[in-house]
């Protein structure tokens, strides 16, 4: 089978390679799966610049999220169990994890329902307990784990400011559902949003990014707010000041997705299934942008690296390639 592989950490393009290897051997309690779509995730980023929380052994395959095909033809969504990666034509997922995927989305889109929706529903209702009326803002509202916390932000009755970078995705935010859209390229962030609350701020921030956004979050957020600390896309880890956070009565919580998996697997299996729910009623549908072949996934995790990208960008191997070994 062809899978990509890292040898060497470093930037996506220039550290992945296609190559013909043998197919994975599920271990004990795992099973082999047929990848019908692979989502592509910072992590992935991350992993193959070895700067991610997981390091595995080199050489793997990348590729975290997948909509698959079970031995006996079950449609499912899986995270592989690395070093046994989605990009690639067969990959290895823990049986008790598996998940159906919605019957009400495609393979691409079902293998971006999982992990950046997961993140969204635990981080905006596990954690900062987002009720309808609240004013929820979202940092990089037109990225794949922004669309899908804007998506969320709205089903659960907020009214949602989305900050994005340049015009192209302004429009993709408000397509996604947003209330009010800020440019941070042309605008002042902290401006527009005290504008836009009447001076009060936001209750719910979501923020993906770190560095600059994390320090405009801590000047909008509203008395007894909540910023939900979910990633550092922007490369630069805040340093809180707490005396801020006591002064104006905010919370700041940390949100890190994939311990509920050990910690609480029950709750990742409610969530999908109010995932699910929310797929076949329409309210939430993963935005996918590009759909791309396996030999364009290196090309493809780059263009996610550099902040290119709008939605998700999912790999989709060639359905007769499935068959090779």
């Amino acid at each position: 089978m062809q899978a990509w592989q890292v040898h060497e950490n470093g930037e996506p393009s220039e550290v992945m390679r296609l190559q013909d290897v043998e197919r994975p051997t599920p271990g004990d309690g795992q099973v082999l799966l047929k990848v019908r779509a692979a989502n592509i995730n910072f992590p992935d980023v991350l992993m193959a610049r070895g700067h991610y929380q997981v390091r595995p052994p080199l050489p793997f395959t990348p590729g975290v999220e997948i909509c698959a095909e079970t031995e006996d033809g079950r449609r499912v969504i899986a995270t592989p169990a690395l070093p046994y990666g989605g990009f690639a034509e067969y990959a290895v997922a823990d049986a008790a994890a598996l998940l159906p995927a919605p019957e009400a989305l495609d393979d691409a889109e079902a293998a971006a329902l999982h992990i950046g929706y997961q993140t969204g529903w635990f981080g905006l209702h596990r954690r900062a307990r987002l009720e309808a009326g609240e004013t929820l803002l979202v940092h990089a509202a037109a990225g794949g784990v922004g669309s899908a916390a804007v998506q969320l932000g709205k089903a659960a009755g907020a009214t949602v400011i989305g900050v994005v970078g340049g015009a192209d995705k302004a429009a993709v935010a408000r397509e996604l559902g947003c209330d009010v859209v800020v440019d941070r390229r042309s605008e002042d962030v902290v401006s527009a949003v005290k504008d836009a609350t009447g001076g009060r701020g936001a209750d719910v921030i979501y923020d993906p990014v770190g560095g600059e956004a994390y320090t405009q979050s801590t000047k909008v957020v509203a008395f007894e707010g909540r910023i939900v600390v979910v990633g550092f896309a922007s490369g630069t880890i805040p340093s809180p000041g707490l005396n801020h956070a006591l002064v104006k009565n905010y919370s700041i919580l940390g949100l890190h997705w994939g311990l509920y998996n050990t910690k609480n697997p029950k709750l990742v299996q409610h969530c999908h299934e109010q995932l699910t729910e929310l797929a076949a009623r329409g309210v939430v549908r993963p935005l996918v942008s590009e759909r791309v072949p396996l030999d364009g996934a290196a090309a493809a995790v780059q263009r996610v690296a550099d902040g290119v990208t709008t939605g998700r960008v999912v790999v989709v191997p060639a359905p007769e390639n499935g068959a090779a070994a």
